[in-house]
């Protein structure tokens, strides 16, 4: 089996400081997707160049204290592609993909953190340019190689993925926009959303990050914004997964897919 993790850590010190690599070493992934570093590389030197025996490799913001995301594996990559060629969002640390080249398959595991329109009208536009320009590089990229992209999409895709989504159809994450954006990757670009392959029903128990206002973790008042997005021939080896909840190690909770093939 294949195990792979995603987890928005919302900053790399912070979830370490809550037990995130005991977990890790306990769990034992291949590789481990993290979005939301929030660290510089000065910040990992020494540190967390390598988590539970993983190698880390990452895309830092030039922000201090911004986004960040990393792949932490215990395969030797063929290749590592930082940034996906965009000139407004590769300086904020959104992507970075291993490539694992093997005589069966072409085949890469993708960190990505798409970007959150939640603070106002400027960010939901740079959410939407992030979103119409996202959808050709991963077009592009299926053409070559089969790949699973983990990440904080921050967008829930359909009703069942957020408890109060009647009274979010106007924000930030739940817009018509978004939800389209998504349907059209479903379909018209062929991505598979794995969980919901696996768990087709599932309401209450999808639920992967939680405000932290008000009583919302408490009475899992949450939403399903982490993703495994794969290729079909990488989705129809998707066996199991698992949303972790019983420690918190940040505002979201880790989503793990074992697949059946081994590297």
């Amino acid at each position: 089996m294949f195990k792979l993790t995603s987890l928005n850590l919302n900053g790399i010190r912070s979830a370490a400081s809550k037990g995130v690599e005991a977990w890790i070493a306990k769990t034992k992934p291949d590789c481990i997707c993290m979005q939301e570093v929030k660290a510089q590389a000065e910040d990992v030197e020494g540190r967390f160049e390598e988590m539970a025996g993983l190698k880390g490799h990452f895309h830092f913001a030039q922000k201090k204290g911004y986004s960040g995301v990393a792949v932490y594996t215990k395969h030797e990559p063929t290749d590592v592609v930082v940034g996906y060629g965009s000139e407004e969002f590769d300086a904020e640390g959104r992507y970075v993909e291993l490539r694992f080249d093997t005589p069966k398959r072409k085949f890469s595991v993708i960190s990505c953190y798409f970007p959150s329109g939640s603070s106002g009208e400027e960010r939901q536009q740079a959410k939407f340019r992030f979103l119409d320009e996202f959808d050709p590089h991963l077009v592009k990229l299926k053409k070559k190689r089969d790949f699973i992209l983990c990440g904080d999409v921050n967008i829930a895709h359909q009703e069942a993925d957020l408890k109060n989504f009647r009274s979010n159809k106007k924000n930030s994450g739940f817009l018509p926009e978004e939800r389209a954006w998504m349907t059209k990757l479903l379909t018209e670009t062929g991505l598979v959303d794995v969980y919901r392959r696996l768990k087709p029903e599932a309401t209450e128990e999808c639920y992967t990050w939680w405000s932290n206002r008000g009583q919302a973790y408490l009475n899992n008042v949450g939403w399903r914004l982490d993703y495994h997005l794969a290729t079909p021939a990488m989705a129809q080896l998707a066996r199991k997964e698992a949303i972790y909840k019983k420690e918190k190690f940040s505002d979201h909770a880790p989503i793990t897919v074992d697949y059946e093939f081994k590297l």
